[in-house]
């Protein structure tokens, strides 16, 4: 036994711990110079897979005692996705290092952290750094940044899987084949839950090293203990809609936390965390003071209040978002509540498992409906989860805004050398089949700002020097591009604080600018009153009104996931069949599937369901594919378009998960469409881009190309631009691209992540050729069913606004009812 193995054996003993196989088979992988992916729950013990291994090499290396040793540099860099995980690695890193007297550091580098340890880690690094991917490329960009990284021996990226398939994890796969040619021995391993394409994560994870050294992926054998369990409404409510179920689940919610020491109730959108804050308090006020609210919005200093008390079970509950749904250690919590549908099967394993945190503990999650056909979700899901069903995370390829933002920090940190620069671009698999012409021009736009902005210093960023070398052009430029380094957009942020100072945290431009001085919001569980804004400052006060407008933030819904669709679908055809089920959800919704049944139809695996229903607002065409809202927008806007074209008529179109609507007030003539094959895929994108607005929504997307290429300043720190006079500029370079420089290649990747991300053309192409082979049933009932109800419900609110709608939608549910007897 080696030194370093008996060392780490000792530590363990002493705990009265034992080693888990699977660390053990990460850790002599390691020492064998092998790299790869570790597959393993969150409170496995996965983070001392990791660690042990560098750890054991370098006392094995020690000719004296390893206590007594002077380390030199940085030796581990542990990338995470959140901040809120990086004190908590470090912690427990450092506390291995305390335990068995290993004369290491453990550090975080995160925008939390002071400038004045900022500055002292440029002098002298700890042994092991906890940092972000954009804190990564802020120390790449430095003169000398390089430098940092000479006794780097290994890259641990974790929660790999948040990363993947995401700009970020663009920027995680540039920033490692840099340190790679930097130092070649470098081993570079990432931790992530279960995936669907596993394999695939790690080839993306190790780009060209994958197929270059020796590579494996390391499963952890022993399964997740999980109970799952539903929350059911006192009665179903045959006409439901989005949302409405919640508030009387709050009554239900209660004891569940008064049964635990400590619970989390995780929403899917920083609004819906406020808006339950405020509805659990009013319902048990006796929880104040015990109950808290963290989301990404929150100031710092809120955060890890929150963080630190739940850690010291000071806590009975925590509302919150995804800000919590990662590898946190927080041992006290017992339960977990999910308001709402995950959409998704990882995403809810990943929530499910903020409980029961530690090796063989139980994890328990309770799902709560908004909507009474939330539980067949609910059903899906579980099912999903029993067969191992879960999404895959596919990467992204060839996000050139990325790359110019990366080229530019080579050029800020010392410069390049064109024919390296794209070695090591080529070498990770976002940029593998990167041709030599997109690479140059790339090149050509950071240093002469391309075709139509070379009269423009301000775009030409990077020089060629006399030696070969692309360098940035001045000090003022790589300071401009340090701070804007980084792939996260969001609508500008201001400040909330109270006149007293105290800061709560940020809030975007687009809600705020709608409030007047004087009246009240709801933010961080408190009402507050709108004093004044200064500059990018809103100031408040407490208020005592018992109403106020909720926050509204962007990107506030979750697309539904192919794996959860098509569950939803499975689950419909054995209720259609009358097939027994075990699963409770779908015994519970036999009224409101017995009234679909009767009225219109339960579509089957293989039947698509279509309802022609007239009302006086017109004719409603009803849809039910299951493919989730981005795909039902892309399909009603196509399908809306070819019937226009056989017969003209205009239409307006809703959507939600599990349909879409077509309304027109005249009469729409679908059984001729159905003749004429209107689900062909064939001519697709031309039929998107001839229904939609393609050219608005291509603007739209490239406001966060231009911020991510830095074509956009968006301000020095507390002289932030508003984002108004951010869209101004980005639009203004949009449209001198539309008109000067069609080839642009900026601008063919907004029209590129329009069609795929936006409109997810690729899911909606196969979801029209899955429809092509399934039976057509079209019903004509009428009245609205209970699969078109919430439709048309979405539709109402986006015409008329939540408040005015509720009276409306009462009466015509109440109607229905009647109907129903």
């Amino acid at each position: 036994m080696t030194k370093g193995r008996a060392a780490i054996q000792a530590w363990f003993d002493e705990r009265g711990w034992t080693e888990f196989d699977f660390q053990k088979r990460c850790w002599n992988a390691y020492l064998r110079g092998e790299q790869g992916l570790l597959n393993a729950p969150t409170g496995s013990g996965k983070t001392y897979a990791m660690w042990f291994g560098p750890v054991m090499e370098w006392i094995n290396e020690q000719k004296k005692d390893f206590r007594d040793v002077k380390p030199t540099g940085l030796q581990v860099l542990w990338l995470t996705p959140l901040r809120a995980l990086a004190s908590d690695i470090a912690r427990a890193l450092q506390d291995s290092c305390d335990g068995l007297g290993l004369p290491w550091t453990v550090e975080t580098r995160t925008s939390d952290t002071s400038q004045a340890v900022k500055q002292r880690q440029l002098k002298r690094m700890p042994q092991a750094l906890i940092t972000t991917p954009e804190s990564l490329h802020v120390l790449l960009s430095m003169s000398g940044g390089a430098d940092l990284f000479k006794h780097l021996r290994m890259a641990v990226v974790d929660e790999w899987h948040e990363l993947l398939g995401s700009k970020r994890g663009t920027q995680t796969e540039l920033g490692l084949a840099h340190l790679r040619s930097l130092r070649p021995k470098l081993r570079t391993w990432g931790i992530s839950a279960t995936i669907g394409n596993l394999e695939e994560a790690k080839d993306v994870l190790l780009g060209a090293a994958a197929a270059e050294a020796k590579s494996k992926i390391v499963r952890v054998k022993q399964k997740k203990l999980m109970t799952i369990e539903s929350v059911l409404p006192e009665s179903i409510e045959r006409f439901p809609w989005s949302g409405h179920l919640g508030a009387h689940m709050v009554e239900k919610i209660i004891p569940l936390v008064h049964a635990s020491k400590t619970t989390l109730i995780f929403t899917n959108v920083r609004s819906q965390t406020e808006i339950w804050y405020h509805r659990l308090l009013e319902a048990a006020p006796e929880l104040a003071g015990q109950m808290a609210i963290h989301h990404g919005s929150l100031d710092t200093g809120v955060r890890h209040w929150v963080e630190d008390a739940l850690r010291r079970e000071r806590l009975r509950a925590v509302v919150c978002t995804s800000t919590l749904d990662l590898g946190v250690d927080f041992s006290p919590v017992e339960t977990v509540i999910q308001v709402g549908s995950p959409k998704g099967v990882a995403r809810f394993l990943q929530r499910a498992g903020r409980s029961g945190h530690s090796p063989g503990a139980t994890s328990r999650m309770y799902f709560v409906p908004t909507n009474a056909l939330e539980l067949v979700e609910a059903a899906a899901i579980q099912e999903a989860i029993k067969q191992t069903d879960v999404e895959a995370r596919k990467p992204i390829i060839n996000p050139l805004d990325v790359l110019v933002q990366w080229l530019t920090t080579l050029a800020s940190g010392g410069g390049f050398k064109r024919a390296e620069a794209l070695a090591e671009v080529r070498g990770t698999h976002a940029f593998k089949d990167i041709s030599d012409e997109e690479f140059d021009w790339v090149l050509d736009f950071i240093t002469t700002g391309g075709r139509s902005l070379h009269a423009y210093d301000e775009y030409k960023k990077v020089v060629l020097n006399e030696d070969g070398d692309y360098a940035i052009a001045d000090r003022r430029t790589a300071l401009r591009h340090r701070m804007q380094i980084g792939t996260i957009t969001a609508d500008a942020a201001l400040k909330v604080q109270f006149l007293s100072g105290k800061k709560l945290g940020t809030i975007e431009e687009g809600f705020i600018s709608g409030i007047k001085p004087g009246k009240s919001f709801w933010f961080a569980g408190r009402n507050l009153e709108l004093v004044r804004i200064k500059e990018m400052t809103v100031f408040v006060k407490k208020s005592s009104k018992k109403d106020g407008r909720v926050p509204s933030w962007q990107g506030g819904r979750i697309p539904l996931s192919t794996e959860v669709s098509e569950h939803m679908r499975m689950q419909i055809d054995a209720a259609a069949q009358k097939k027994r089920t075990r699963r409770i959800e779908m015994r519970t919704l036999e009224p409101l599937l017995n009234l679909q049944r009767a009225w219109s139809l339960l579509p089957e695996a293989d039947t698509l369901l279509i309802e022609k229903t007239f009302s006086r607002e017109g004719c409603h065409v009803f849809f039910y594919p299951f493919e989730g809202r981005l795909v039902h927008e892309g399909m009603g806007a196509v399908l809306a378009y070819r019937i226009a074209q056989m017969q003209p008529i205009s239409f307006s179109i809703a959507m939600n998960d599990y349909g879409f609507e077509i309304l027109s007030e005249d009469d729409i003539p679908i059984e001729e469409a159905l003749l004429r094959d209107v689900f062909s895929s064939d001519n697709l994108v031309e039929d998107i881009y001839a229904s939609v607005n393609a050219t608005e929504m291509a603007r739209r997307r490239f406001r966060e190309i231009a911020r991510v290429a830095g074509l956009v300043f968006q301000g020095y720190p507390g002289q932030k631009k508003l984002n108004r006079h951010l869209q101004a500029s980005s639009g203004l370079l949009f449209d001198v691209f539309e008109k000067y420089d069609g080839g642009n290649l900026l601008l063919r990747q907004a029209y590129t992540e329009t069609l795929a991300f936006q409109l997810e053309e690729k899911r909606l192409r196969r979801a029209l050729d899955a429809i092509r082979a399934r039976r057509i049933e079209l019903r004509y009932p009428e009245r609205f069913t209970p699969f078109a109800f919430p439709i048309m419900v979405d539709r109402l609110r986006e015409k008329l606004g939540s408040e005015r709608v509720t009276d409306r939608i009462q009466k015509m549910k109440l109607q229905l009812e009647e109907a129903a007897g």
